[in-house]
């Protein structure tokens, strides 16, 4: 039935081979199941949201499960799919704070509404083969330099959170000289591990970097109890870190987020730039994604990707889905290559990341321990951040009409922390510098239509956040 299927030996693969794949992309891509309650919750950032960690826990899994299904079913390509790192950045801090500064109480449930909306706008353009559309109204360089942008900023909140970045009156910020504290030791051991893991080419580095970063996590807290020095009394693995009660337990519940997006109030005019940036954050993700893994596995035909509109169907509907369940944008990872690099070439790799991910909800205190202790997951922020500004040697610096907009986005991410206010900086400037430079007609209509509704955004609810 499998062979029939998913035609194994037509794309010259066994199911032995497909299972390999999928776990190694599994394995690539685990981190996001504690990095993304632990962002969305606030617990990364010492902070309240409003959303349940379990509860996103619960949700991230199940839509990774649903999506990835989706893909392997109706489109048979080994991609994974997954809320989206980026995507969850700009939910808790520039989507969330623009639903609250437009007057509504329930801010989170209004992100997710937006979510929701943007899924299905992406789903509607799938169907009728208009979403080449959206991804090419933005130009090369622009993509590059909001990647790159995005890297910048997880990267910078990833040392800011675990202390290493600290806040300074002077200079806005300066580097913690603490570097005995046992928090900073934790992140530091744990970035170097994780990078040379990386740099080995290890599969699942990130993953693994977190496991040893969580192992030296306990020593040191076993290792310091009742310790009464103050870089020991008053640090984060003294007041946060708590060990699990259990390893295995039931799932969490999904009911604290399950159902709870506003979309009345996200269809609201001050949201729809949000709703638009998700739009477009989905659209160069998910294309951008399959292009780059279906290319390495030699799956395109004249420049065409066969069953593209299927593989696009399951990026909205999963987002649609995880909207509803109470998680963020959910998107095609690029981390599928390295299943592609393993030999995976259907959906059966796909259908086994689906399975692990739903495997792994009954790990959740374990998950709450790790995801509630910053330091153990900054260390990955840190290297998808620098895995994300590789982009930066694609932007065409020569063409100034193209590089000053990437600058300016990719320096106003991480300068005005918030990915929205530096998409907005590009977005603006990327028209009017190609106009007032006699080169208008290579910005498209969707260019400038976008560029006047983050204007407006700027003006009517930027303005009102402070």
């Amino acid at each position: 039935m499998l062979e029939k299927f998913f035609r194994l030996s037509e794309n010259q693969t066994t199911v032995r081979t497909e299972l390999l794949a999928g776990l190694t992309t599994f394995l690539t891509m685990a981190y996001i199941i504690v990095v993304q309650p632990a962002v969305l919750s606030g617990a990364m950032f010492g902070m309240k949201t409003g959303m349940d960690f379990g509860a996103v826990t619960t949700a991230t899994c199940v839509a990774a499960a649903l999506a990835t299904a989706l893909m392997a079913l109706l489109a048979r390509y080994p991609i994974a799919q997954a809320p989206g790192m980026g995507e969850n950045f700009f939910f808790v801090f520039s989507a969330i704070p623009a639903a609250t500064a437009a007057g509504f109480a329930n801010g989170w449930q209004v992100a997710l509404g937006a979510v929701f909306i943007s899924g299905v706008l992406f789903l509607i353009l799938s169907l009728v083969g208009l979403r080449e559309m959206i991804f090419n109204a933005v130009s090369p360089n622009m993509k590059c330099a909001i990647a790159a942008g995005i890297g910048l900023f997880i990267a910078f909140i990833g040392l800011q959170n675990t202390g290493f970045i600290v806040k300074d009156p002077g200079s806005a910020v300066k580097l913690n000289a603490h570097f005995t504290s046992p928090d900073l030791i934790i992140f530091v051991v744990g970035l170097l591990a994780t990078a040379v893991l990386h740099a080995r080419r290890i599969r699942g580095s990130i993953f693994w970097g977190i496991l040893a970063t969580t192992a030296l996590a306990v020593i040191l807290k076993l290792a310091l109890a009742g310790s009464m020095a103050p870089l020991v009394a008053n640090s984060m693995l003294a007041k946060q870190f708590t060990f699990a009660s259990s390893v295995v337990a039931a799932p969490p519940s999904l009911g604290p987020t399950l159902l709870q997006m506003d979309v009345l109030h996200a269809l609201s005019p001050k949201m729809l730039p949000i709703v638009f940036v998700f739009l477009f954050m989905l659209a160069f993700d998910a294309i951008g994604t399959l292009i780059g893994v279906c290319q390495q596995a030699g799956f395109m035909r004249d420049n065409k990707l066969p069953r593209a509109r299927q593989a696009m169907v399951s990026d909205a509907v999963g987002t649609v889905a995880g909207a509803a369940l109470g998680t963020s944008t959910v998107t095609s990872f690029i981390e599928s290559a390295s299943g592609v690099e393993q030999g995976g070439r259907t959906g059966l790799t796909g259908l086994v990341v689906a399975a692990l991910f739903l495997l792994a909800l009954f790990f959740s205190p374990v998950i709450a321990m790790v995801g509630s202790y910053p330091p153990i997951t900054a260390p990955a922020l840190v290297i998808v951040g620098a895995l994300m500004l590789q982009n930066v040697a694609r932007v065409d610096w020569s063409d100034h009409t193209e590089s000053i907009p990437a600058f300016l986005t990719m320096i106003g991410i991480p300068l005005s922390y918030s990915i929205a206010d530096g998409l907005a900086l590009g977005f603006i400037s990327y028209p009017v510098i190609k106009l007032f430079s006699g080169r208008g007609r290579e910005a498209g209509w969707l260019t400038y239509g976008l560029a006047a509704v983050l204007a407006l955004y700027f003006i009517f609810v930027r303005s009102r956040m402070g």
